[in-house]
Formats: structure tokens, sequence, C-alpha cells
């Protein structure tokens, strides 16, 4: 399958000029239905056009043992996405890019007249200072953070949520977060979902989803 996306209209099915792009990065080890809730949900509550899962090569913060190689993951996703305005893609092995900050620089100036919001769950919140150049992230496309078990309490108590708390979107607003210049995000307390990855891998179950694939 290849690594290179289609036109962001026609990805988008709406052949718009200006289309609004969820992306929700991750290694997807593997993907699972909490992430298909969070972009669903992003579809709705930020009137997004289409959501990208951005399947990571190989994540810096994560270890590669127990990693499952790259395609396997994709198909994975793709199967799990199961939706037309979702799209499991691995273009940051085409862009050449480890860092999210640098995909982020290299979509916006491929795709100009597209308004991207990074979405991420509270976990990822609390984990964002220590990615790499993660102010540049915050100052570069808006970002919607959606609830997560055990996590949204502390992740609104976090050193991001301190840093930016001025420029947080809320109420009937965070609906036009795509709109806002950067620095923008909003907190979405949607319904919790405990899926995780970790826990599948743990369990074992990564056969068993479509596409899976036990390495």
């Amino acid at each position: 399958m290849s690594s290179v996306l289609p036109r962001a209209p026609s990805i988008q099915g709406l052949g718009r000029k200006h289309g609004r792009i969820g992306l929700l990065g991750g290694s997807f080890n593997p993907a699972h239905e909490g992430h298909l809730h969070i972009s669903l949900a992003a579809l709705r509550l930020l009137k997004l056009d289409a959501v990208w899962w951005l399947i990571s090569p190989q994540n810096p913060l994560k270890s590669a043992d127990g990693m499952a190689p790259l395609a396997a993951r994709k198909a994975t996703a793709a199967a799990v996405a199961r939706h037309p305005r979702i799209h499991a893609t691995d273009i940051e092995q085409s862009l050449r890019t480890r860092y999210t900050a640098d995909t982020l620089a290299k979509l916006k100036a491929r795709f100009p007249s597209v308004r991207f919001v990074w979405l991420m769950g509270a976990d990822n919140l609390i984990q964002l200072p220590h990615w790499a150049r993660w102010q540049e992230i915050a100052a570069s496309v808006p970002i919607a953070v959606f609830g997560r078990p055990a996590y949204s309490t502390l992740a609104m108590q976090g050193k991001v949520t301190l840093r930016y708390a001025r420029n947080r979107v809320s109420g009937m607003n965070a609906g036009r977060l795509a709109y806002r210049a950067p620095p923008a995000w909003s907190f979405f307390p949607i319904r919790l979902h405990n899926a995780s990855s970790t826990a599948l891998r743990e369990a074992g179950q990564i056969a068993a989803l479509p596409g899976g694939s036990r390495q």
C-alpha cells in the first residue's frame, strides 16, 4: 500500500479548497476502538472533513521491542477505522520525519489551504513536554484534547495546561477550533473509553484484531 496521501480534497470527499483535518498520531501498536472513539468525536465536535491517523514508523519515546512492523500496524488501523472519513496513513515514512514538529511543518507546506488540528488523548497531553520542540507544536496548529480514563484530571493540572491557560478555547467556541490561530487548544470531556494498545498487547489480543499480527 502506498504511503502517499491522495490530494486533500479527494480524501475529504467534499471537494473543498479549504478543508478541516484532524491529525491523530501514534504507534497504533495496535489500533483499537479507543482511537476510533476519539476520531468519531473529533469529526462531530470539531466539524472536521477528515481525520488522518499518522502511524509512526518508530515513536522516539517508545522502545522498538515488541513493535509490530509498520505495514501490519497500518493494515490493522485501516480495518479498525472502517469509516470513509478516517484515513490510516504511514505518510511520516515518505516524509522522512521522526518528530511531530517536523511532520506538521511538512504537512502544512504540502497542504497550505488545509486547516489542521492535532488530536490527542489527555494521557498524551501529560507527556507533551517530553516531545521534541513541543512548544513549536503548540505554536503550529490548534490542539484538541479528549478525555481518557484516569488521566483527565491530572492533564488539566499539568504543565501544558498551565503554560497555555490563556489560549484555551472552551464552550461553544471549541467547535471552531480549526479556525483559531495557534496556540489554541480545547478539552473535550467525552464519554471515556478504556481501550489501550498496551493492555491489548499484554493480553495477547493483537492477533484477534482485524489485520492484526503477533510479532
